[in-house]
């Protein structure tokens, strides 16, 4: 995978983590940026440790799955790149919080790092497939992820929700690309 294709897999992962930290932007009366590194940190993380744990996953059985290894990485950045569009699609004015929301839940916080972090677990078993450098890319997807976030904060707090459905839609697009690349870049070579 190139480093360009990385970037862009790293942009699509965190581009749930940022329309939530736009979420926990819109709920500060003013910037708080010590917790605007909390909330980064929490996704950065989590979007850094679950792709780990999905390529340690993969790679236990990819030499049984080497034939259609291809076929998996397809599907699976289809099907989460997809959600992520159709969720966001289907979402209709869910409330994210109220300006009067500035304490910090860090359970609350663990649990939207899980959640928005169960993607990257998919995309690092689809990296065991693919023979991907696994530390640059986790140190990739963890950095981007910390510094969409924190961006997403002062946008939320900045600019309102305006950007937060069209940011998660451009992610699901980007892993479905990605997605379709691999899948059609193998099939070439095997040609």
């Amino acid at each position: 995978m190139h480093l360009l294709e990385l970037l862009l897999t790293a942009v699509g992962l965190a581009m749930d983590a940022f329309a939530v930290s736009i979420c926990k932007g819109l709920g500060m009366r003013k910037m708080r940026y010590g917790q605007a590194v909390v909330i980064a940190l929490y996704f950065g993380v989590f979007q850094a440790i679950m792709p780990l744990i999905g390529w340690l996953l993969g790679t236990s059985f990819s030499q049984y799955i080497q034939a259609f290894d291809h076929w998996i990485a397809f599907v699976l950045l289809l099907l989460i790149g997809g959600k992520m569009v159709i969720d966001t699609i289907r979402e209709e004015g869910t409330q994210t919080g109220t300006a009067a929301d500035e304490k910090l839940h860090h359970k609350e916080l663990l649990m939207l790092a899980i959640a928005t972090s169960i993607d990257a677990l998919a995309v690092g078993i689809a990296f065991a497939c693919l023979q991907v450098d696994m530390w640059s890319s986790v140190s990739m997807i963890g950095i981007v992820t910390f510094v969409l976030c924190c961006c997403g904060v002062w946008i939320g707090n900045r600019f309102g929700n305006r950007f937060e459905k069209k940011a998660a839609i451009a992610g699901g697009i980007v892993l479905v690309i990605i997605g379709t690349k691999v899948l059609v870049q193998h099939l070439l070579q095997g040609t």
